[in-house]
């Protein structure tokens, strides 16, 4: 399988340099109304009211940047270090009893090297605005709040000067300060309690409005500074994201990492964790992510195991795990993860639904749902009258239960295992399209999310489903045919057989562009890459 990982990976890397160009270069651009990822923009914006203190400590009184040792200070965020430094602790925990022969620690000396929390609590790192998404595709967990809207941070070192764009001290060959660590702050689009005058704005405003903006905004013609204060204007889509609409943080941290050796090839695992805010308490506490099956819980408590049956394959839920609109109840569900990165194509232990199904790794029994399990499932719901569009076999319920937890989304089309690492602006030329912003998960669906933004501007009833996180739903539109993220130059696609009974009915509609042929990465799966047929 390695052999393919490789190859896939190689792949990826040529990928990146053929992204859509950043919005100063191509007015079509895909995030256009639906994520601010203009370098120069975000740089005026950390620099304002959008630094990460303003945001967390806004009765902060000084205007100085945040370190990411005075963050970890504040009341609030101090479950945050706590949580972080248990997930450490269990992390070396389970490495000494598994792969005893492997040192672990910080540094290249060891096998496995760990991430250095040094930086973390200290002066010498801060986190920098890097993106801001608008996530109204997601009201369907609080339709009340029209979604959500996400500021992205990344942790940065200090000791390497914020000269900023194009300065000589950030030109060829310097390095990133970067370290590979964000912190997503996701607010309520609108809130749902009393607060400042401008928080009473935006709570009468209402879901059509505040999509309105969005919208509006991808058709200026402005770049930098000025993108930034039109932004944050009385008009603007950021005027009303203030710190009170605070809902939750989530963490992505890439925890440890091992080159390729003579015994493995090379691995990262990423650390995931969430933190919602209680505005009792005023602090951030420990929460399980959503969707995170826990998969080792679930499969050792055979009560669980059950219930965890029963309810996912009602066939209510079932339709929501098919649409990707489900909310797993709490209790099934873990409070972090680690995603392995890379994954291959076929099923593998490292992929977080693994073993749940009979016969994937693991003996007859002690799995959680049988094919006939599955089967039964399918046929309950059609005959109720549930439409399924997308698991229409074992192998779409398999997949879809990998990609609607945390781990298994970010390891699908994701850059290692980040879907937003964001534009590095510390760097002279951010705009250089082989600095890749978001990975092709990201741009695959902003179709579909501006098309549910669009959906609330003219008063619709937004459809809030998504496709695989292999390939996008496209909802009509053709502005994805023939690039990597629907049917062109490496884009996911099935293998067919010849006859067209044999074929999975979850994955017939994953062709490739003319002159493309899908091409399989492992024999144990009929999901390939789409390359130029073989002659």
């Amino acid at each position: 399988m390695w052999r393919h990982v490789r190859f896939v990976v190689a792949v990826f890397i040529l990928l990146s340099g053929v992204l859509p160009p950043r919005p100063a270069q191509c007015a079509a651009a895909l995030e256009r109304g639906t994520a601010i990822i203009d370098p120069a923009a975000l740089r005026a914006l950390d620099h304002g009211r959008f630094g990460l203190g303003h945001v967390l400590a806004p009765a902060r009184v000084s205007d100085a940047p945040l370190t990411s040792g005075e963050l970890f200070d504040l009341p609030s965020m101090v479950p945050v270090r706590k949580a972080l430094d248990a997930e450490f602790d269990r992390y070396l925990a389970r490495h000494k009893a598994n792969l005893p022969n492997e040192s672990i620690g910080v540094g290249t000396a060891y096998d496995f090297q760990l991430f250095d929390r040094a930086p973390l609590y200290s002066g010498q790192a801060r986190f920098v605005l890097a993106g801001i998404v608008n996530r109204m595709d997601r009201a369907y967990v609080s339709e009340a709040n029209c979604g959500e809207i996400r500021l992205i941070y990344r942790l940065v070192r200090t000791d390497i000067k914020d000269v900023g764009i194009g300065a000589p001290e950030a030109g060829e060959g310097a390095i990133s300060p970067r370290l590979p660590m964000t912190l997503n702050i996701v607010l309520k689009a609108k809130r749902d309690n009393k607060g400042n005058d401008a928080a009473e704005r935006g709570k009468a405003l209402a879901c059509a409005e505040i999509a309105r903006r969005w919208l509006a905004s991808g058709d200026w013609p402005l770049t930098g500074a000025e993108l930034a204060e039109k932004l944050i204007s009385e008009d603007g889509p950021l005027d009303l994201v203030r710190p009170e609409n605070i809902d939750r943080i989530e963490t992505n941290t890439q925890i440890a990492h091992a080159p390729k050796s003579a015994v493995r090839d090379f691995r990262t695992d990423y650390l995931f964790k969430v933190f919602d805010y209680n505005a009792l308490s005023q602090a951030f506490e420990e929460s399980p992510l959503e969707n995170q099956i826990d998969r080792d819980r679930i499969m050792a408590d055979e009560k669980l195991k059950g219930d965890f049956k029963a309810w996912l394959l009602d066939p209510r839920h079932l339709r929501e795990l098919d649409r990707a609109t489900i909310l797993i109840p709490d209790r099934f569900l873990a409070t972090a993860a680690i995603g392995p990165t890379p994954v291959g194509f076929a099923p593998s232990p490292l992929q977080p639904e693994f073993g749940l199904v009979q016969g994937e790794g693991n003996a007859k029994t002690g799995a959680v749902f049988s094919e006939s399990d599955v089967e039964a499932a399918l046929k309950k719901a059609a005959d109720s009258g549930e439409e399924l569009r997308n698991i229409r076999s074992l192998a779409g319920f398999e997949r879809r239960l990998n990609d609607v937890t945390c781990s298994g989304c970010h390891q699908t089309r994701g850059i290692g295992g980040f879907h937003f690492p964001g534009v590095d602006w510390m760097v002279a030329d951010p705009n250089n399209s082989t600095i890749v912003p978001a990975s092709p998960h990201f741009f695959g669906d902003q179709v579909r999310r501006r098309d549910i933004v669009t959906n609330f501007r003219d008063g619709g009833h937004p459809d809030f489903s998504h496709g695989f996180a292999s390939r996008p739903q496209l909802r009509g539109s053709t502005e994805l045919a023939g690039t990597q993220y629907d049917d062109g130059w490496g884009a996911h696609c099935y293998v067919r057989h010849p006859a067209a009974t044999d074929n999975d009915a979850s994955f017939t509609s994953w062709s490739c562009a003319e002159g493309l042929a899908c091409q399989p990465m492992d024999k144990a799966s009929r999901i390939g890459m789409c390359f130029i047929g073989e002659r």
